[in-house]
Order: structure tokens, then C-alpha cells, then sequence
């Protein structure tokens, strides 16, 4: 009898032994985990120190001028991100912060203006000043946001604004956005095309004049300059032949772009011509970038995703073919360091 208490004994010991070993395990597997999604980043593996003394680029957004969901949409693509917010996406937008001064550059002002600013301060918390609004165009989900920014919400002062002759026009002379500029809410500063600008001594910005549907202004996307690294950033094109340059030119200039990735193919959208709204197809833009090595191929990463395109699902094949490829899908919250 004694003997069987000792073997129970020993047992319920060993059955501890295993449980803690096992918690501890698990633990650390989290530990390391964890400490591995801080330090890599998805533009580039940067220690979290690095990042903080650094100058870099957040993407603040990769959902097309809507969002996904999308309003009004019941359909198969939105009904999860419906029911499960983790999924929802906010407009495109990129932040360029400069720790070094606690400042900070918003490219777009999208209708998810106010998160995008709450997750710039989750990155540097209250010490950053927003110092400037770079737009691309008068589109509503690349400008809307400016609304933020009047005396209903934030009574901003003087919050500079560039953009380039059509849009700085379109702004002072068309209601309300010419009330941000009467109450001096905010400064409109004239950009021109290719004319680099010194936003602080680690960072340089330039407007390059892309062709789209310019019903109210001219259409740009922006070259990125850090001390070590550039950024080309065109969220909104017509199809690559209507440009002035070669795409596949282009990515030798630069450590990363940031494209048009608004439709997977055509026929993405039923019962519509695709052709009125004339964006480059991600199938068409890895046809035409076919020759690239891998190492150039990573150098894509697809935003401004429409919220009929599959890539917005991690699960689809389109966005497993994508990858596959050696292409890359921008995600909500990564950083590019200059």
C-alpha cells in the first residue's frame, strides 16, 4: 500500500513536472514570437530601437477610397469584414514620421483621417506634431479627411497642405473645404511636379505627375527620400502604358514601391464595364514585370485593394499567387524605414 502512495506520489509529481515544463514552453515560444513580430518588419527587418531613431514610413491604410467593408455592401467579399472588425481595412494613406523631431507627414487625407492619426500615435505616442498634408488628387477617399481638420473637430491652425495647381485650386474656390482656407485652419502649399522638397533633414518628397480620371485635378504619386532608402508611392494610376514612364524602369530607381493594386482582373466587378474605370490590373502589372528577378519583384508591394479584389483575403489563391510570385501585399500598420 505504501509502495502504490509512493508510485501516486511520484506520478502526480512527474504530471507537474510535465505542466510546467510544457507552460514554460509555450510561454517562451510566445516570448520569441512576439519579440520576432517587433523587430521584423515587413518593408524591411529592423530592430524596434532603429525604427524609434530613424526616419520611416507607417502604412496607415490599403483599402481603395471606400474602405472594406464597403458601405452598402451585403455581398460575400464584405459580409466577414462585416462581421469581424480585425478584418476591416482603412482607405489607403502612408504617414512619414521622423522621430528625431517628433514629427509627422500624412500622404492623403482619407475619410479614416482621425484613426489613422490615433495610429501614428500608437506607434510614437503623444510627442509628434503633424507638420504637413501631402494629396494626390480630388478623389473623395484621398481628401475627404480634410474635414478633420475645421472647426467642428479639430480647429486646426495653419496645418500646411500641399498640392499641386488644379487640386490648391480646387480647394480654395469649392465649399467647405475654402472654409478651412478662410479660417486658416489650414496653409495650402503649391507642389510642383518633380521639384524635390526638403521636409526635414532626413527626409525629401517629390510629386511625379501620373495620368487618371482628373475630373477636378491633376493626379500624383510621390518619390520618398530617407538617408538610406526611397519609397515610390502611386496609389491611384490609369493603365501603366498611359504614363510617361516604364514601371520596369522605375523599379531600379527605388527600394520599394507601393502601387495601384485597386482590381485582381477584369471582370472583378459584375454587370460594369471595367474599362470606365481604367485602373491596372494586378494580373496585368505581374505580366509586365514577368522578367524581373525576385529580389525586384519583392520590391512591389500592391495597395489601394478595392473591396471586390481577392487579395484582400490571405486565404484566396489570387493573394497566395501573388506571393508566390514574389510580390507583396501592403498591410495595414507596417513600416518601410528610410
Amino acid at each position: 500500500m505504501q509502495q502504490v502512495r509512493l508510485i501516486m506520489k511520484w506520478q502526480k509529481h512527474k504530471a507537474h513536472q510535465i505542466a510546467f515544463f510544457t507552460a514554460g514552453t509555450i510561454m517562451l515560444l510566445f516570448f520569441l514570437c512576439s519579440l520576432f513580430a517587433a523587430c521584423v518588419m515587413e518593408g524591411h527587418s529592423d530592430s524596434v530601437e532603429h525604427i524609434k531613431n530613424e526616419p520611416y514610413v507607417l502604412v496607415l491604410g490599403i483599402a481603395q477610397d471606400a474602405g472594406f467593408p464597403q458601405a452598402n455592401c451585403t455581398k460575400k467579399c464584405c459580409e466577414d469584414a462585416w462581421k469581424d472588425p480585425k478584418q476591416q481595412k482603412m482607405v489607403a494613406s502612408l504617414g512619414i514620421v521622423d522621430p528625431e523631431t517628433h514629427s509627422c507627414w500624412i500622404i492623403d487625407a482619407t475619410p479614416d483621417f482621425k484613426n489613422q492619426l490615433q495610429l501614428i500615435r500608437f506607434h510614437q505616442g503623444n510627442k509628434f506634431e503633424l507638420k504637413g498634408i501631402f494629396l494626390t488628387h480630388a478623389h473623395i477617399g484621398h481628401y475627404s479627411g480634410l474635414i478633420h481638420l475645421g472647426r467642428e473637430v479639430m480647429g486646426a491652425s495653419n496645418v500646411p497642405v500641399y498640392a499641386m495647381p488644379k487640386m490648391k485650386n480646387f480647394l480654395t474656390v469649392n465649399g467647405p473645404w475654402s472654409q478651412l482656407v478662410d479660417l486658416e485652419n489650414i496653409d495650402l502649399r503649391p507642389l510642383e511636379h518633380d521639384s524635390l522638397i526638403s521636409i526635414s533633414n532626413n527626409v525629401k518628397i517629390k510629386p511625379i505627375l501620373v495620368p487618371h480620371r482628373d475630373e477636378f485635378s491633376e493626379t500624383v504619386g510621390y518619390h520618398i527620400q530617407g538617408g538610406s532608402r526611397s519609397i515610390l508611392f502611386i496609389p491611384d494610376i490609369d493603365k501603366w502604358s498611359k504614363w510617361d514612364r516604364k514601371l520596369e524602369k522605375e523599379i531600379y530607381l527605388y527600394d520599394y514601391l507601393l502601387i495601384d493594386g485597386s482590381f485582381y482582373q477584369n471582370g472583378e466587378i459584375p454587370n460594369r464595364d471595367m474599362s470606365e474605370i481604367p485602373h491596372p490590373f494586378v494580373s496585368e502589372t505581374m505580366s509586365m514585370l514577368d522578367s524581373l528577378t525576385i529580389q525586384h519583384k519583392k520590391k512591389v508591394h500592391f495597395i489601394h485593394i478595392n473591396h471586390t479584389n481577392p487579395l484582400l483575403d490571405p486565404l484566396s489563391s489570387e493573394h497566395q499567387q501573388v506571393m508566390h510570385k514574389g510580390y507583396q501585399i501592403c498591410e495595414q500598420g507596417q513600416i518601410f524605414s528610410l
